[in-house]
């Protein structure tokens, strides 16, 4: 078992990293520090990995509920992720393994480094090893690569070395990474276990989003072995091969994304918005319309991991939107969110979005103009969107005024 792990960033305008410091366990509890190396600090243009962790020597406690600092649990792998390091580290002898076995080091330093944001975890302090591997696996292989990872079949080094690239980027859902030229995608594909087109749910949820001027991460859906793939182009990467600093609105609140569920809220983020973003008069009002598309498309996913924004080490900047996906629902049902909307109010209504226009510096007649821009949007652009999605009749039957437009959306407060 690894005894610690060392912090490698990709600062702004740089093409390679720098170690930047060490992770190591705190007593024999669960608990790591983070420790700025004296050389980082003494660098020029050293920044800071996030507010929680200021550029000071000595070592760093996590926030309260956290086993290690928010940031650096952005890098790691969490449930796929984890299955795929599983499957490497514990290998068939172990297929029924719980996605997190193995301890937090030991994900860090077997998960692949191509991660989301710009950090990476080695072994050296001094000489940096990606764990990358130059793989010809087409997207085809990678999808039935995936698929036997679920079954719990064997699988080739060569495919099972494909999937490792991928082990960090988030979620549950089976994923990889490829690349086409100088672009970078996430491949978002169906689970063996789906009983309904997830796939094609969130492309035309991210296709509305895109349509109804959210800025969104650009999608395509792609048919292979006869499956729905989703493509999601990445925002973290700049063309010139470098990486840029990212936080998720977890580690914005200063909250585990698993252990305070209840606890986080649109209010709280907005409030913290205020205090750190770069332009929050024009953040509050995008956070506020990406809120009210959720509502009107049922993404009940939007939980404090599925939101971020840029670091520099001086202000934060939101990403495009990402995983958004309309949800199942039924006629008259009222959803709700795992951020509360308004204090104390996590009701999928566009009441409670309204209740919450002053969180977001708006009056009451400007939240109600916004809802309506968008709900034109939506009913204007849902056939488009749908063709864009390749969405059958029967799958547009399904989502139109159940999970987009449900009538109870519409209920008061």
């Amino acid at each position: 078992m690894p005894e610690e792990a060392y912090v490698w960033v990709w600062l702004p305008l740089h093409h390679d990293p720098v170690v930047c410091g060490v992770v190591r366990p705190r007593g024999a509890g669960p608990e790591h520090d983070f420790t700025y190396g004296r050389s980082y600090l003494e660098r020029p243009g050293a920044l800071p990995l996030a507010p929680e962790l200021p550029l000071v020597s000595g070592r760093q406690r996590p926030n309260v509920g956290l086993d290690v600092a928010g940031v650096l649990l952005d890098g790691t792998p969490d449930s796929w992720g984890r299955r795929v390091v599983n499957e490497r580290v514990l290998g068939r002898r172990d297929r029924d393994s719980e996605p997190s076995d193995l301890s937090l080091l030991t994900y860090m330093l077997e998960s692949g480094s191509d991660r989301i944001g710009a950090l990476d975890f080695q072994a050296s302090p001094s000489t940096y090893l990606p764990r990358t591997v130059d793989s010809e696996a087409t997207l085809e292989q990678l999808l039935h690569a995936a698929e036997m990872l679920e079954e719990g079949e064997e699988m080739p080094t060569s495919l099972s070395d494909a999937l490792l690239l991928g082990s960090t980027v988030g979620g549950a859902r089976p994923k990889a990474l490829i690349r086409d030229g100088d672009r970078r995608f996430i491949a978002k594909f169906p689970s063996t276990t789906d009983q309904l087109p997830y796939v094609r749910y969130e492309a035309v949820a991210m296709e509305l989003s895109r349509r109804a001027g959210i800025e969104t991460a650009r999608t395509d859906i792609v048919r292979t072995a006869g499956r729905d793939v989703l493509l999601v182009e990445r925002f973290d990467r700049r063309a010139d091969g470098g990486r840029r600093m990212q936080l998720s609105a977890a580690t914005i609140l200063g909250l585990n994304p698993e252990r305070a569920v209840g606890a986080m809220s649109y209010v709280d983020l907005a409030e913290r918005i205020r205090a750190d973003f770069d332009d929050p008069s024009e953040t509050l009002v995008e956070l506020f319309r990406r809120i009210v598309l959720n509502v009107l498309v049922r993404n009940t996913d939007d939980h404090a991991r599925n939101h971020a924004a840029f670091w520099d080490g001086r202000g934060l900047d939101l990403t495009p939107a990402y995983d958004v996906t309309s949800s199942h629902g039924r006629i008259d049902s009222v959803a709700s969110h795992p951020m509360s909307i308004a204090p104390g109010d996590n009701r999928s209504l566009l009441a409670v979005c309204v209740r919450a226009a002053p969180v977001f510096h708006l009056t009451s007649t400007r939240a109600h103009e916004l809802i309506d821009e968008l709900v034109g949007v939506v009913q204007d652009q849902w056939s488009d969107a749908a063709d864009a999605a390749h969405l059958t009749q029967g799958q547009r039957q399904a989502l139109w005024q159940t999970s987009i437009l449900n009538p109870a959306i519409w209920w008061e407060a």
